[in-house]
């Protein structure tokens, strides 16, 4: 399993704004900090906040925020939003499934329990678990921080 740069610049995204919560953070900064396309964190932090994770605030002021605790976040909710339903193989997508064997091949159930195991994994971790280390995070993202709450 592998997943999409779009997750992984989901979480970096959250873990920069979980960083600095009194504060609303603008796009730009993230994608320097995080090594990111600005573009490309727009539609993650799009995705995020309709999904209820993230909070954006329009205006020359405006930026992003958290819209929970961190505590509050899973990486299996993250995951889901921004992995575009975890299409390992073609099968899995119900729409545009071409594959001659999908009736008879045991492949695709085997990969689907995988998938579930696997997002049982990101499920029982937070976005709070990742930033046990905060002081040194922010350090490497170019924040200064008291602690995380």
């Amino acid at each position: 399993m592998r997943l999409t740069i779009k997750t992984n610049n989901a979480i970096r995204l959250l873990m920069y704004c979980a960083l600095d919560p009194a504060d609303l953070s603008k796009s730009r900064d993230i994608a320097q900090a995080v090594n990111a396309s600005e573009n490309h964190l727009s539609k993650v932090a799009n995705a995020l906040a309709q999904a209820g994770i993230l909070q954006t605030v329009r205006g020359r002021n405006g930026g992003l925020r958290l819209a929970r605790p961190p505590a509050e976040i899973t990486l299996g909710q993250v995951a889901r939003v921004t992995d575009e339903g975890g299409c390992l193989v073609e099968c899995f997508d119900v729409a545009n499934n071409t594959c001659p064997l999908s009736e008879v091949c045991q492949f695709g159930g085997v990969l689907g329990e995988a998938l579930q195991a696997f997002f049982k994994v990101l499920d029982s971790h937070t976005l709070a678990d990742l930033l046990e280390n905060d002081h040194q995070l922010a350090r490497a993202m170019g924040l200064e921080i008291a602690a995380v709450a």
